[in-house]
Protein backbone atom coordinates (compact mmCIF):
# COMPACT_ATOMS: atom_id res chain seq x y z
CA UNK A 1 0.00 0.00 0.00
CA UNK A 2 1.07 3.09 -1.25
CA UNK A 3 0.62 6.15 1.29
CA UNK A 4 -0.20 9.09 -0.46
CA UNK A 5 -0.53 12.86 0.48
CA UNK A 6 -3.08 15.68 -0.67
CA UNK A 7 -1.31 18.45 -3.09
CA UNK A 8 -2.01 21.21 -0.12
CA UNK A 9 -0.48 18.99 2.66
CA UNK A 10 2.90 18.36 0.01
CA UNK A 11 3.12 21.83 -0.61
CA UNK A 12 2.70 23.07 2.95
CA UNK A 13 5.62 20.40 3.74
CA UNK A 14 7.68 21.56 1.32
CA UNK A 15 7.55 25.33 2.32
CA UNK A 16 8.32 24.42 6.17
CA UNK A 17 10.81 22.54 5.44
CA UNK A 18 12.26 24.99 2.71
CA UNK A 19 11.92 28.02 5.41
CA UNK A 20 13.57 25.48 8.42
CA UNK A 21 16.71 24.85 6.37
CA UNK A 22 16.90 28.82 5.44
CA UNK A 23 16.48 29.43 9.38
CA UNK A 24 18.65 27.54 10.15
CA UNK A 25 21.42 28.19 7.63
CA UNK A 26 21.20 31.77 8.81
CA UNK A 27 21.44 31.09 12.32
CA UNK A 28 24.98 29.42 11.17
CA UNK A 29 26.07 32.37 8.86
CA UNK A 30 25.29 34.36 12.07
CA UNK A 31 27.85 32.35 14.17
CA UNK A 32 30.19 31.72 11.94
CA UNK A 33 30.11 35.83 10.76
CA UNK A 34 30.12 36.73 14.72
CA UNK A 35 33.10 34.42 15.74
CA UNK A 36 35.42 35.63 13.49
CA UNK A 37 34.58 39.39 14.15
CA UNK A 38 35.48 38.13 17.57
CA UNK A 39 39.29 39.16 17.49
CA UNK A 40 40.99 38.03 20.37
CA UNK A 41 44.46 38.63 19.74
CA UNK A 42 47.38 37.73 22.32
CA UNK A 43 51.03 37.12 22.85
CA UNK A 44 51.85 33.88 20.62
CA UNK A 45 55.06 32.28 19.77
CA UNK A 46 53.92 32.26 15.62
CA UNK A 47 51.50 33.62 13.83
CA UNK A 48 49.90 31.82 10.45
CA UNK A 49 48.33 34.06 7.76
CA UNK A 50 46.46 31.69 5.60
CA UNK A 51 47.06 32.29 1.76
CA UNK A 52 44.44 33.71 -1.03
CA UNK A 53 45.17 34.57 -4.65
CA UNK A 54 47.71 36.89 -5.97
CA UNK A 55 47.05 39.50 -8.99
CA UNK A 56 48.18 38.84 -12.38
CA UNK A 57 51.25 40.64 -12.05
CA UNK A 58 52.48 38.50 -9.03
CA UNK A 59 51.21 41.20 -6.53
CA UNK A 60 48.89 40.20 -3.25
CA UNK A 61 45.14 40.58 -4.13
CA UNK A 62 42.98 43.04 -1.98
CA UNK A 63 42.28 40.38 0.18
CA UNK A 64 45.31 39.02 0.47
CA UNK A 65 47.05 42.16 1.05
CA UNK A 66 44.40 42.91 3.82
CA UNK A 67 45.60 39.66 5.78
CA UNK A 68 49.46 40.69 5.75
CA UNK A 69 49.06 44.44 6.47
CA UNK A 70 46.96 43.00 9.22
CA UNK A 71 50.46 40.80 10.60
CA UNK A 72 52.29 43.55 9.68
CA UNK A 73 50.38 45.51 12.08
CA UNK A 74 50.39 43.19 14.92
CA UNK A 75 53.98 42.28 14.23
CA UNK A 76 54.25 45.39 15.12
CA UNK A 77 52.46 45.63 18.19
CA UNK A 78 54.93 42.46 19.89
CA UNK A 79 52.45 39.80 19.59
CA UNK A 80 54.69 37.77 17.97
CA UNK A 81 57.91 37.52 16.48
CA UNK A 82 57.63 34.38 13.75
CA UNK A 83 55.25 34.45 11.07
CA UNK A 84 54.35 31.68 9.06
CA UNK A 85 52.66 32.34 5.56
CA UNK A 86 50.53 29.12 4.11
CA UNK A 87 49.55 28.57 0.59
CA UNK A 88 50.10 26.88 -2.60
CA UNK A 89 51.07 27.36 -5.87
CA UNK A 90 48.18 28.80 -8.39
CA UNK A 91 47.49 28.27 -12.10
CA UNK A 92 49.53 31.23 -13.18
CA UNK A 93 52.46 29.99 -11.46
CA UNK A 94 52.58 32.27 -8.86
CA UNK A 95 53.68 30.88 -5.42
CA UNK A 96 51.27 32.45 -2.68
CA UNK A 97 54.23 32.28 0.19
CA UNK A 98 56.84 33.72 -1.69
CA UNK A 99 54.03 36.58 -2.77
CA UNK A 100 53.28 36.93 0.60
CA UNK A 101 56.84 36.97 2.35
CA UNK A 102 58.19 39.61 -0.17
CA UNK A 103 55.34 41.60 0.57
CA UNK A 104 56.31 41.24 4.50
CA UNK A 105 59.76 41.96 4.10
CA UNK A 106 59.17 44.85 1.90
CA UNK A 107 56.90 45.87 4.82
CA UNK A 108 59.92 45.82 6.89
CA UNK A 109 59.21 42.44 8.68
CA UNK A 110 63.08 40.74 9.12
CA UNK A 111 63.62 38.06 6.84
CA UNK A 112 64.46 35.32 9.29
CA UNK A 113 61.30 35.95 11.26
CA UNK A 114 59.11 34.66 7.81
CA UNK A 115 58.56 30.98 7.00
CA UNK A 116 57.12 29.50 4.05
CA UNK A 117 54.80 26.44 3.79
CA UNK A 118 54.32 26.13 0.03
CA UNK A 119 51.84 23.01 0.76
CA UNK A 120 49.00 25.16 2.44
CA UNK A 121 46.88 24.36 -0.58
CA UNK A 122 43.87 23.86 2.11
CA UNK A 123 43.26 25.27 5.29
CA UNK A 124 43.21 21.74 6.61
CA UNK A 125 46.77 20.97 4.96
CA UNK A 126 47.98 24.47 6.81
CA UNK A 127 46.97 23.06 10.02
CA UNK A 128 48.32 19.60 9.41
CA UNK A 129 51.87 21.96 8.15
CA UNK A 130 51.21 24.23 11.40
CA UNK A 131 51.45 20.99 13.33
CA UNK A 132 54.27 19.82 12.28
CA UNK A 133 56.16 23.22 12.31
CA UNK A 134 55.35 23.81 16.23
CA UNK A 135 56.57 20.80 16.85
CA UNK A 136 59.56 21.18 14.92
CA UNK A 137 60.69 24.27 16.15
CA UNK A 138 59.11 23.55 19.65
CA UNK A 139 56.31 26.02 19.88
CA UNK A 140 52.86 26.32 21.21
CA UNK A 141 50.53 28.80 20.66
CA UNK A 142 49.56 30.35 17.52
CA UNK A 143 47.43 33.29 16.10
CA UNK A 144 45.26 33.05 12.90
CA UNK A 145 44.97 35.71 10.71
CA UNK A 146 42.43 35.31 7.63
CA UNK A 147 39.41 36.87 7.06
CA UNK A 148 36.53 36.73 9.47
CA UNK A 149 34.26 34.07 7.56
CA UNK A 150 37.18 32.29 7.50
CA UNK A 151 38.52 32.03 11.23
CA UNK A 152 36.05 29.38 12.57
CA UNK A 153 36.35 26.77 9.84
CA UNK A 154 40.54 27.65 10.84
CA UNK A 155 39.81 27.18 14.26
CA UNK A 156 37.98 23.95 14.08
CA UNK A 157 40.77 22.67 11.72
CA UNK A 158 43.85 23.63 13.92
CA UNK A 159 42.17 22.04 17.15
CA UNK A 160 41.59 18.69 15.18
CA UNK A 161 45.91 18.92 14.63
CA UNK A 162 46.28 19.37 18.57
CA UNK A 163 46.86 22.79 18.29
CA UNK A 164 46.25 24.81 22.00
CA UNK A 165 45.73 27.64 22.14
CA UNK A 166 44.74 29.01 19.17
CA UNK A 167 44.14 32.91 19.07
CA UNK A 168 42.67 35.11 16.22
CA UNK A 169 42.42 37.98 14.66
CA UNK A 170 40.28 38.89 11.21
CA UNK A 171 41.69 40.75 8.37
CA UNK A 172 39.75 44.51 7.72
CA UNK A 173 38.45 43.50 4.53
CA UNK A 174 35.02 42.96 3.09
CA UNK A 175 33.30 42.52 -0.30
CA UNK A 176 30.53 41.15 -1.93
CA UNK A 177 31.93 38.33 -2.27
CA UNK A 178 31.07 37.59 1.10
CA UNK A 179 27.42 36.92 0.25
CA UNK A 180 28.95 33.27 -1.44
CA UNK A 181 31.27 33.17 1.20
CA UNK A 182 29.94 32.86 4.44
CA UNK A 183 27.35 30.03 3.60
CA UNK A 184 30.35 28.34 1.79
CA UNK A 185 32.05 28.37 5.13
CA UNK A 186 29.16 26.76 6.75
CA UNK A 187 29.50 23.67 4.67
CA UNK A 188 32.96 23.67 4.75
CA UNK A 189 32.90 24.05 9.05
CA UNK A 190 30.50 21.20 8.69
CA UNK A 191 32.50 18.86 6.68
CA UNK A 192 35.73 19.59 8.68
CA UNK A 193 33.88 18.61 12.35
CA UNK A 194 32.92 15.44 10.50
CA UNK A 195 36.67 14.53 9.26
CA UNK A 196 39.46 12.99 11.42
CA UNK A 197 42.92 13.59 11.22
CA UNK A 198 43.93 10.32 9.06
CA UNK A 199 41.63 11.79 6.35
CA UNK A 200 42.91 12.98 2.95
CA UNK A 201 42.49 16.58 1.78
CA UNK A 202 40.30 17.13 -1.83
CA UNK A 203 38.74 20.55 -1.70
CA UNK A 204 40.49 23.55 -3.61
CA UNK A 205 42.12 26.04 -2.28
CA UNK A 206 40.06 28.28 0.42
CA UNK A 207 40.55 31.60 1.57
Amino acid sequence: MTLSFPPLFRHRWIKRTALATLTLLFIACLAITLDGLDDNPHPTDLAVVLGSKADPDGQPSLMLKARLDHAVELYRQGLFKLILVSGGQEREGYDEPVVMRHYLEAAGIPRDSIFEDNQGYTTWHTAQNTARFLQEHHLTSVLIISQYFHIARCRLAFAKFGIKPVYASHAPFWSIRDLYSVPREVVGWIAYDLRNTGQTESETNPE
